[in-house]
């Protein structure tokens, strides 16, 4: 496979004309307004899929508006946190300001 190239075959025109409209239902106007929100690559920002990847977003983006209620919501950005990350996040703030100020920094309450 060459440098930049899509991993398999390219999504069909009916999974893009799909992915564009609940894109759209979603807020944004095209793969290009979405891309930083939905951590689409450049390739994808210029609206070019493989078949996994359309189906994939597909999938998350009517799975996003149904749980919604009352139609799709912009999804939120595409997550890249690290394993230390979601530990730190799993952590009681008061238990993480008892340890900061133990190493010595100063702690405000926002």
């Amino acid at each position: 496979m060459a440098f930049g190239q899509p991993a398999g075959p390219p999504a069909t025109a009916r999974q893009v004309q799909e992915l564009l409209a609940l894109l759209q239902g979603a807020g944004y106007s095209d793969f290009r307004d979405a891309r930083g929100p939905m951590g689409f690559t450049q390739r994808q920002g210029a609206g070019k899929f493989t078949r996994d990847e359309a189906a994939e977003l597909i999938e998350r983006l009517q799975d996003a508006g149904t749980s919604a209620g009352d139609g799709p919501s912009p999804p939120a950005p595409a997550a890249r946190t690290s394993a230390q990350a979601r530990a730190l996040g799993r952590i009681p703030a008061e238990e993480l300001a008892a340890e900061l100020q133990r190493r010595g920094w100063i702690v405000i309450e926002p």
